[in-house]
């Protein structure tokens, strides 16, 4: 079962936990409508629509309002303490959250307590808490940005914000390779990380895996969520049965496919590109 938590940028928003369903341009959890364009929503979209393609279970997902005051992350937190031994997820995959250190090392001992445990993907803030806590190593997969594979390689930053000027300078398509090796020597680094940028890269301890620059759609540079749709079709894959390694190739060929097929431009929603995820994977990749 796939699970994914992360909050909303909504006040009025209560915890909500169950299945997903698709209703027009949003998401159905619980009788609550939520855009499905909006950080961890995108996420989702991107998990449900490749779902749905595979035939297999939609995403379950965890979701509370939280507009930067931290109620709804520590509720999400605490539910997924409390019962992520009854959901028994064999994909968790966490996205946006304020960082509570404390509960996140309290969630990550309560999943070394399961059998199997389950793949662990963490993107945006729940990757900043996690190697906060010294736990990246871990996680199965980080899935950074360049100014977050700084962070991750940077050993004494605690948030994106703080990463040594040097590290976030130098950060380009030549340095990245380097950059990846030092977030795995400080221990800042899953067990697989996917850098996503103008070229992204697939990479473990060893080094660089793969890189997928094509095709080159620069468009999608200027969409938001683009991002978070590479994290979710990646989750959706591995909950499909794939090794990691090929579902993050995968997710970054599709996320690019999906811009071109899209034809998508600076004014193109996430949404867009979303909606042409089942026909990448039917018409121009293999599984």
């Amino acid at each position: 079962m796939l699970l994914i938590a992360g909050i909303i940028p909504r006040a009025d928003l209560p915890l909500l936990e169950g299945r997903v369903e698709r209703k027009g341009q949003f998401l159905n959890v619980q009788l609550h409508e939520i855009p499905s364009g909006q950080g961890t929503a995108a996420m989702i979209s991107a998990a449900l629509a490749l779902t749905e393609y595979l035939e297999i279970d939609p995403p379950r997902v965890i979701l509370a309002g939280d507009t930067g005051r931290g109620e709804g992350s520590r509720k999400i937190y605490e539910y997924l303490v409390d019962k992520v031994a009854e959901l028994s997820p064999s994909v968790l995959a966490l996205h946006y959250w304020m960082p509570n250190l404390e509960l996140m090392h309290q969630l990550y001992e309560k999943l070394q307590l399961l059998d199997p445990a389950p793949v662990l993907i963490a993107d945006a803030a729940s990757m900043y808490a996690a190697k906060a806590a010294g736990l990246a190593a871990g996680f199965d997969v980080f899935t950074p940005d360049l100014s977050e594979i700084a962070f991750l390689a940077d050993p004494e930053a605690v948030h994106p914000a703080y990463i040594d000027k040097h590290l976030f300078q130098s950060c380009d398509r030549s340095t990245v390779p380097d950059i990846i090796n030092m977030a795995y020597k400080n221990n800042g680094a899953a067990r697989y990380l996917l850098v996503k940028g103008k070229s992204d890269f697939i990479a473990d301890k060893n080094g660089v895996l793969a890189v997928v620059d094509e095709p080159d759609v620069p468009e999608l540079e200027c969409i938001g969520g683009t991002g978070d749709t590479i994290t979710g079709m990646c989750a959706a894959l591995i909950a499909k049965g794939l090794d990691i390694k090929q579902a993050l190739i995968l997710s970054a060929r599709a996320n690019r496919l999906a811009g071109m097929v899209a034809t998508a431009t600076p004014a193109s929603r996430i949404e867009e590109v979303i909606a042409r995820i089942p026909e990448v994977f039917q018409n121009h990749l293999d599984i």
